[in-house]
């Protein structure tokens, strides 16, 4: 295992000889408008890549915790306790990024100011913030604001934790001020006119980033809410009051889709993290509580299923019998088997192949496999409708409407639902090239309509019925992002559940913290009041 400083170095000797290649001629061959250095673009387009989660995060944090603590799938077996593989990435991943991050925030601040190099900050800032966010909401207290200065700074080689109160609130004064700031006009001169083909997220397109910052703002405003009701208040009244732009995923009629994603064919990379921590670990099924939501009754033969999501997120067993696994499991409570997430599956002979013991329902083959056109999001234009539809609701920065409420919820369910539908029209297997709209067929009647007759805000009660209806869709909609339905489930603790309450808030630090960043990891324990999962994270409600 490496230690921060052994990463520190690395940073360093890449930097150095990144920088060093052109030196004698640096003076001759620079024009003081342009920007010259490639490796300067390289650095960003790394740590846009950095985006992608490790394969470990998918294998020991996603499959072995996260999707059980949500329950958006049933863990049928507990088999790979090491977890700490997976939080010394998710760390090293991290910190490697906030380094490359620090050394360009410094070249910066070399550049005489223009409004292109305010747009190229708040790129940067923009993606500082939401690794941050994902980060410290992991963790909870982090090192961040004298982290990633080591390479410049030996002082700063151990840097102290800082509380994540103070980090949220950092992190969002920074998207503001990457809205404010960011020019639409400013993108065809240099530095920017080079520095935008290192960006493989957006291609410099400010108006994309514009919208992600405020995304951003509404998502964790959203979920510091209750601990800073009034500042999470200011920040969403501010954006929708003043008609900020934000991802819209329905424009009330008409399907929009916007959306902020990582898509590995179009950006030049494979995903294949997630297929290979699912073939490995290949202990999730559907479970009894998420088809309680996506299916009025248990027939087998799907005739109760009213999502036509259930179709992309899951499949049919050995049998092509739609059958859950129990979330609570009993002890007699026949064994899965069989080989549902095996690449046999691949190719047009095996892909009907499960194995004879796959008697639970699999995820979808295709979702995990389709390491080529399977995106990996980061914010829809579903979440911020229902996002938008809880601060309706509940009267948080906007002023309390159900009517508007019930509006946004349907905008939601409607962008959710035809999103995951264009998403797996598109998906392909990687080696066969089998299509999923080859393998899968959705019953035509089945729509956001059919959705809406079952989990429409009319057929609620109460106000507290709406609520959890909102919770519920958020949920599905997050069935690719296991974090965020866990940062819901310990916020709200109103999502879909059987059993008990929700007791799990956070991960441990990973071991190399407490093995070289000793004493400072010791204050964060004591400040958080422990280091294990029951310790709630500053933003959960007490």
């Amino acid at each position: 295992m490496k230690s921060p400083i052994k990463y520190i170095i690395l940073i360093s000797l890449g930097i150095f000889l990144s920088s060093s290649c052109t030196k004698d001629f640096e003076e001759i061959n620079t024009d003081s408008q342009s920007f010259t250095t490639a490796n300067t673009g390289s650095l960003f387009n790394g740590i846009i890549q950095s985006l992608v989660p490790p394969g470990n995060v998918d294998m020991y944090i996603n499959n072995e915790i996260l999707f059980e603590q949500t329950q958006q799938a049933a863990l049928t077996r507990k088999a790979w306790g090491n977890f700490t593989i997976g939080t010394e990435d998710m760390w090293t991943n991290y910190y490697i990024a906030l380094g490359n991050i620090r050394e360009l925030e410094r070249r910066f601040s070399l550049i005489e100011e223009s409004p292109e190099l305010t747009n190229m900050q708040a790129m940067l800032i923009i993606v500082r913030a939401y690794k941050t966010f994902v980060l410290t909401d992991i963790f909870g207290d982090i090192p961040y604001f004298r982290a990633g200065y080591g390479f410049q700074d030996l002082d700063n080689l151990r840097p102290s934790y800082d509380t994540q109160r103070n980090i949220y609130i950092a992190l969002l004064e920074d998207l503001k001020w990457c809205d404010e700031n960011i020019n639409l006009d400013a993108v065809e001169i240099e530095p920017f006119k080079t520095f935008k083909t290192f960006d493989p997220l957006f291609s410099g397109q400010m108006a994309e980033w514009q919208k992600l910052a405020n995304s951003l703002q509404l998502r964790y405003a959203m979920r510091m809410s209750e601990k800073e009701p009034e500042l999470a208040a200011q920040i969403i009244s501010e954006i929708i009051e003043n008609q900020r732009p934000v991802y819209l995923g329905y424009d009330f009629i008409t399907y929009v889709g916007e959306s902020a994603y990582m898509w590995p064919a179009r950006m030049g990379f494979s995903n294949g993290g997630p297929d290979w921590a699912m073939r490995e670990h290949k202990n999730l099924r559907m479970g009894s509580n998420v088809w309680s939501q996506v299916s009025s009754h248990d027939s087998t033969d799907g005739l109760g299923i009213f999502d036509p999501r259930a179709f992309i997120f899951f499949e049919g067993n050995n049998l092509n019998e739609w059958v859950p696994y129990p979330q609570l499991a009993e002890p007699n409570t026949p064994a899965p088997g069989g080989i549902p997430y095996a690449s046999h599956r691949d190719n047009a002979a095996g892909f009907d192949t499960k194995g004879a013991t796959c008697i639970y329902s699999p995820i979808n083959y295709f979702i995990n496999r389709d390491y080529n056109n399977m995106p990996i999001p980061i914010i829809t234009g579903a979440e911020i409708h229902f996002i938008l539809a809880e601060a309706y609701l509940r009267g948080i920065g906007l002023a309390q409407d159900p009517t508007l409420a019930d509006i946004e919820y349907m905008n939601g369910i409607n962008a959710s639902v035809e999103w995951w539908e264009s998403i797996s029209a598109l998906s392909t297997l990687p080696l066969s090239s089998i299509a999923f709209v080859d393998k899968v067929t959705i019953p035509p009647h089945l729509s956001a309509s059919s959705v809406l007759q079952v989990f429409g805000s009319w057929n609620a009660t109460t106000d507290e019925e709406k609520l959890k209806f909102i919770y519920t869709q958020r949920w599905l909609d997050a069935m690719m992002q296991p974090q965020e339905a866990y940062a819901l489930a310990r916020r709200t603790g109103m999502t879909p559940r059987e059993g008990d309450a929700i007791n799990h808030f956070r991960l441990p630090y990973p071991p190399s913290e407490q093995e070289y960043n000793t004493e400072n990891w010791q204050k964060a324990r004591d400040n958080q009041g422990g280091d294990e999962p029951s310790i709630k994270i500053w933003w959960v409600p007490n």
